[in-house]
């Protein structure tokens, strides 16, 4: 059996757990079945409340388009104590993650919620933000709304007396959520009293909220509807601080210390000394002390200066960390910023074509018009590589990272899908012929010609004028470097363009 073979044993999904459980017998399932028959395992657990025995079921499953998971449930039977927790079953991810969902009809109340105990979850809508708990929770957006409310309402009858301002204050917040749960506001919800129907099945209006969930661990998550494109929900991911590595426990703060160099640039070679005022000559590699974003153990980022013949200077950065593998490479442009745009269109034949060189700069898009492939501008960052080498990254992104499997997939959606990777296939073997188009508003990309310095039958370069929704995002609009003093700003202008 293969080590997959196993991790699916040990963590199968929701559905596959159900399924096994309405095997058992219903006079089976809490006596007379095999330890590795069972679907629940439980522990004889002390109760904190009345210090007799209770019971803990552990219960380990996987989430679809999430990871493996210990969902706990304690019960006592002498005191009626109840309590519920979730752990990440995997390791610590190498980054941190942040969801956004916008919750805009009652439907959307039945999102799913992984919470770890690092998780930080705000609604902005109504200021509020809750910090890290010590345990985690499988919840849904309603269940969690109803748990702040319970958590809310539970000394207001004390603080209506001892501190009227703060129980106006959050009495205030409460009734919000009491609207968006569809609650008669004189209704009082405790832990104990469930509501007698569900929250996205009252056809009350719901007023629209933001809940964000952030996660330095990387083990919190809230569903999506349908696919990863929903448009009421999204996904980032950063690269955790040293004190969010610290506080996770996964770097020493006074081994930091320690270790803490200086953030100078140097050259690798310790026996040449750089003038501060010199140019980066192109035998020259800096290095840069610095922190790794993964563990938090110092690393150095190496960078030299290349030049791509017909092109321009570019910078190469590389960063690896010896103790935890992370590594990163990316290029910039060592350039000035371009005044226009360029669009490069090259018809690919034969397989001689892929092995022309590209450099794809962080602020390009790439598409092939001919299987519907589009990459907006910044997806894969800066890469220096050959045609061939960007149209595999691709593929292994697309077929490794975009869930097409599990309960909330169609036929028809997983068909799609399959035939695009097939054409996607086929296209990077060159077994068809296509068409690339790299469009870079800051003209730092680079394809290479195969007939320079004589001008490329089967490439097509445009120079076009940068719109002024392109210099927005850019953050161009902003800069102004002469005249500055008394001519009104880019923004001003556009204003009163707008307005005559």
């Amino acid at each position: 059996m293969s080590s997959a073979d196993k991790k699916e044993d040990l963590f199968p999904t929701i559905g596959n757990v159900v399924d096994q459980a309405d095997l058992v017998p219903v006079g089976e399932k809490d006596q007379g079945v095999e330890e590795d028959e069972k679907v629940v395992t439980e522990i004889e657990s002390l109760c904190m409340k009345c210090h007799e025995e209770g019971i803990t079921r552990l219960l380990l499953t996987s989430i679809p388009f999430f990871r493996e998971v210990v969902v706990m449930s304690f019960r006592c039977e002498h005191c009626g104590t109840q309590n519920n927790e979730i752990q990440s079953a995997g390791e610590i991810k190498s980054q941190g993650t942040a969801y956004t969902a916008h919750i805009l009809d009652r439907a959307d109340l039945d999102r799913q919620i992984v919470r770890s105990s690092t998780c930080e979850v705000t609604i902005p809508e109504l200021q509020l933000t809750l910090p890290p708990t010590t345990r985690g929770q499988l919840t849904t957006v309603e269940g969690l709304l109803r748990s702040i409310v319970a958590d809310l309402s539970m000394d207001q009858p004390l603080r209506q007396i001892q501190d009227p301002n703060g129980y106006q204050a959050i009495q205030n917040i409460i009734d919000k959520f009491k609207d968006i749960l569809g609650d008669d506001k004189d209704e009082d919800l405790s832990d104990d009293v469930s509501p007698t129907k569900k929250a996205s099945a009252k056809e009350t209006p719901m007023p629209s909220f933001t809940i964000q969930l952030d996660d330095p661990a990387g083990n919190s998550f809230i569903e999506f509807i349908g696919s990863m494109s929903d448009p009421k929900w999204s996904q980032r991911t950063y690269h955790r601080t040293l004190e969010q590595n610290i506080a996770l426990g996964l770097v020493n703060q006074e081994e930091v210390e320690e270790n803490r160099v200086s953030q100078m640039p140097r050259v690798a070679n310790p026996d040449v000394i750089i003038d501060s005022n010199a140019p980066i000559g192109d035998e020259e590699v800096l290095v840069f002390p610095g922190t790794c974003s993964s563990c938090g153990h110092p690393i150095e980022t190496k960078m030299k200066k290349v030049n791509v013949p017909y092109f321009k200077d570019i910078l190469i950065m590389s960063t690896n960390c010896e103790r935890c593998g992370y590594r990163d490479n990316e290029v910039k442009s060592g350039g000035a910023i371009s005044e226009q745009g360029k669009r490069i269109t090259l018809k690919v034949e034969d397989r001689e074509d892929l092995s022309r060189d590209i450099l794809k700069s962080e602020t390009a898009g790439l598409s092939i018009p001919e299987i519907d492939l589009i990459l907006t501008h910044g997806t894969l960052g800066g890469r220096f590589t050959t045609l061939e080498g960007i149209l595999n990254q691709v593929y292994d992104e697309l077929a490794e990272k975009v869930f097409m499997s599990g309960d909330s997939s169609k036929v028809e959606d997983k068909e799609a899908f399959r035939m695009f990777l097939d054409n996607l296939r086929r296209i990077k073997e060159a077994e068809r012929p296509f068409t690339v188009v790299l469009d870079d508003p800051l003209a730092n990309s680079y394809m290479q010609n195969l007939y320079a310095p004589d001008p490329d039958p089967n490439m097509t370069i445009e120079i076009y004028e940068r719109t002024w929704d392109q210099n927005e995002e850019l953050g161009l609009n902003d800069i102004q470097v002469e005249g500055y003093e008394g001519e009104p700003h880019v923004d001003e202008k556009k204003d009163e363009e707008v307005k005559s």
